[in-house]
């Protein structure tokens, strides 16, 4: 049985990034994403991500490195998701 918020992810880097011609269930748990030749995710887009899940979880990734290891794979973003609980609480 598959995670809702894998599948919960997968569907905000579909549609944050924009890509078109990828579905959610495309994008492997494990699979790195940046620097991924198969879906071409550049820095920018590793922002534009960030943002969307401190919007989107209530979550503050703080400096780059640890959005670097945090957007590692999908895997990666859930388990940051789980280990804090939203900025405010």
């Amino acid at each position: 049985m598959s995670d809702p918020l894998f599948l919960r992810l997968k569907t905000l880097i579909v549609t944050t990034l924009k890509l078109d011609d990828v579905e959610p269930e495309d994008i492997p748990d494990d699979e790195p994403l940046i620097g991924s030749p198969r879906f071409g995710l550049d820095s920018i887009d590793a922002l534009e991500l960030v943002l969307a899940l401190e919007k989107e979880f209530g979550i503050k990734i703080g400096n780059s490195e640890e959005s670097r290891h945090a957007l590692t794979s999908v895997s990666t973003i859930a388990a940051l998701i789980r280990s804090r609980p939203p900025t405010g609480a």
